[in-house]
């Protein structure tokens, strides 16, 4: 993918220095002068007069882009197909369509993420690189309109209200494909720690407190399926995605579009993307209502809400090294503090954490958003866009960088988790089938007051045998990894016969 200038602020600097030749544009406002080398026209100069809001340019986002791209260059199949547009018109924008989905011209798409018009000037900007590059194509100059026109062509059968949210779907299908890949990478990474941690016994807490024994190796395991859980949500949302309004037009009614449009550049687009798209039931109803964004959203914080737990585990698992926790170590990726020496910090779990906030509150704009539309267009889409486009992005990257520079490093420190265990007053648990709750529960204050073992204490109170306790408390009993029931004769029982 080329780079790209996220900045419409410097695009729109650069129009009026980067190239002192112009060529005027004009439209039912007016006439404005546009730089003679840009791709985009009219439209988009006076998108980015009047959004230089976020400093983000679409381009920023590739995904829209080819989405973009994809509907154009289905679009024009379609109408050839139809006999709605002349066929040479059709393969100059379907090879236009075609460069940009190679990858060129994409820093032409300069409007900003944030705009009002309910994505209006994104598809105009589409419309004018597409309509100038097919004219090149053509032989002909930038912004000679009467050739072929970047709405009676470009934009033919189609309406923003269409296009937009089917390009944003789209990219979002995109999107979620790149999560799903490296989410299961980040799950098989916790997965390989837990093989490798399996027989390192350690105390587990409930509520900060310690508990019951249990291996590293089930701690990791447990981050992987609950990783897979969200995995199996990410991927049920994918065909609700899949569902378009293409020829839908304005408002649903398919207004001057043939009415053999829709199925047609249906069948083109998942010709094109090898993504089987639906047609939506009613037109009407799928063109303004928003809900399977919401989905996608609520689905996201899902996802970011529990990885964020699992960063927050590793962060506490980790802490000291000497006067926390300790149990395991993270690798060390760079200096800690400017003024303590040899501080390390666990980083990479606290940049995934600032992440999922990010997502938490991207989903509260998308349900705000998604509220706040009105009768038969939601005007608030490109902020949804904007929202999931960037959530699906950085938790890619987060799920990346957390298994790159974090997970597949970590280490565990065996010696301390054996001490851990030996001295905790959680193995108690494991005796209380045999010895009664009130009991162990003497038995624990015992210890924690005096610092004497629990299998010290058992036997010595004449409550089992060393053997016995030593059969009850081996490692793979108080992990549940084998089970504890019957692995000695319980006293009652002996007592009845």
């Amino acid at each position: 993918m080329p780079t790209v200038n996220g900045d419409e602020n410097q695009q729109l600097s650069n129009a009026s220095s980067h190239n002192t030749a112009t060529r005027i544009e004009s439209d039912s406002l007016g006439s404005l002068e546009i730089p003679a080398d840009a791709y985009w026209g009219v439209h988009t100069l006076r998108a980015m007069q009047n959004f230089p809001i976020t400093r983000r340019a679409i381009s920023v986002y590739p995904d829209l882009v080819l989405a973009l791209a994809h509907i154009k260059q289905a679009a024009a199949r379609a109408n050839a197909e139809l006999g709605v547009i002349e066929s040479k018109k059709a393969h100059a924008i379907d090879a236009a369509c075609q460069e940009i989905l190679d990858g060129a011209l994409h820093a032409e798409f300069c409007v900003g993420v944030i705009q009002g018009g309910a994505g209006t000037s994104t598809n105009m900007n589409a419309n004018e690189v597409i309509a100038n590059r097919a004219l090149e194509i053509l032989g002909h100059e930038k912004g000679e309109y009467s050739f072929l026109h970047p709405i009676d062509d470009v934009n033919r059968s189609q309406s923003t209200n269409d296009v937009y949210p089917t390009a944003i779907k789209l990219a979002m299908v995109f999107g979620v494909h790149r999560l799903l890949a490296e989410h299961q990478l980040l799950s098989d990474s916790f997965a390989v720690k837990g093989r490798e941690f399996v027989s390192i016994l350690k105390i587990g807490r409930t509520q900060m407190q310690d508990a019951v024994p249990m291996t590293l190796g089930q701690e990791f395991s447990g981050f992987s399926h609950t990783l897979e859980e969200d995995h199996a949500r990410l991927t049920a949302v994918l065909p609700f995605m899949s569902e378009i309004n293409m020829g839908a037009t304005a408002i649903g009614t398919g207004i001057t579009a043939d009415s053999r449009y829709a199925e047609a550049v249906r069948r083109h687009l998942t010709d094109a993307t090898g993504i089987e798209m639906q047609t939506a039931f009613d037109l009407i109803e799928a063109t303004s209502d928003v809900g399977v964004f919401m989905t996608l959203s609520g689905v996201l914080k899902r996802s970011a809400v529990k990885l964020s737990k699992i960063c927050n585990d590793l962060r506490l698992l980790s802490s000291g090294p000497q006067a926390g926790f300790g149990e395991i170590n993270l690798p060390a990726k760079q200096a800690g503090s400017s003024i303590m020496p040899g501080k390390v910090n666990p980083v990479i779990p606290e940049v995934v954490n600032q992440v999922a906030f990010s997502v938490i509150g991207a989903d509260a704009t998308v349900t705000a958003a998604a509220e706040g539309g009105q009768l038969q267009l939601n005007a608030f889409e490109p902020v949804i866009a904007h929202s999931l486009l960037q959530s699906l992005e950085w938790m890619t990257n987060a799920c990346r960088t957390l298994r790159e520079n974090c997970i597949v490093g970590i280490t565990a420190n065996e010696a301390r988790l054996a001490a851990q265990v030996e001295s905790s007053v959680g193995v108690v648990t494991a005796l209380t089938p045999y010895i009664g709750y009130a009991a162990a529960a003497t038995l624990a204050h015992t210890a924690l007051t005096t610092n004497a073992s629990i299998a010290q204490l058992v036997v010595s109170t004449g409550l089992m045998k060393e053997e016995d306790v030593a059969r009850v408390l081996t490692p793979e009993r108080l992990s549940g990894v084998s089970p504890m029931t019957a692995a000695i004769t319980l006293p009652w029982l002996t007592e009845e016969k």
